[in-house]
């Protein structure tokens, strides 16, 4: 459960940097068109630290951490988040600089795109097997007897 806060954590002041980036680069550069760095506050902070909080709380209730499933979630979401969040950071960043960005950035963060969508898979398949089914409901009756 601790690496899920410090996940949040580090997500959280990952976020507010990128905030702050955004602002002060966009300013020095008298930057004013559209830039993948004014969505990247918002993606790390609802993608980064906003998702690993509800993630707590789901490890919380239904003691996730433990299982081979979640630990795969965890590193294949937070790598892909990470790739991601990097190549909106480099696009970004070329934009205001007015270069061209090229097309491995895209493919880069299409790699990221896809990790996260595996971690996702991953986490709702360790969700499935936590939640209490059948089974579970009658082996809790029989401890209570």
């Amino acid at each position: 459960m601790k690496k899920l806060y410090w996940s949040a954590l580090v997500y959280m002041v990952l976020g507010l940097a990128a905030g702050l980036y955004y602002r002060e680069f966009t300013k020095a550069l008298d930057f004013t068109g559209d830039t993948q760095l004014s969505v990247l506050h918002t993606h790390l902070l609802a993608l980064g630290m906003l998702f690993f909080l509800l993630v707590l709380a789901l490890d919380k209730a239904f003691a996730l951490s433990g299982n081979k499933l979640f630990t795969l979630f965890f590193w294949f979401y937070n790598s892909g988040l990470a790739l991601t969040a990097a190549m909106m950071l480099v696009h970004g960043t070329l934009t205001v600089l007015g270069n061209e960005s090229s097309a491995a950035i895209s493919g880069i963060a299409g790699l990221g795109h896809i990790l996260i969508t595996l971690g996702l898979i991953h986490l709702f398949l360790a969700l499935r097997k936590a939640l209490p089914g059948k089974e579970n409901a009658e082996q809790r009756i029989e401890a209570i007897r």
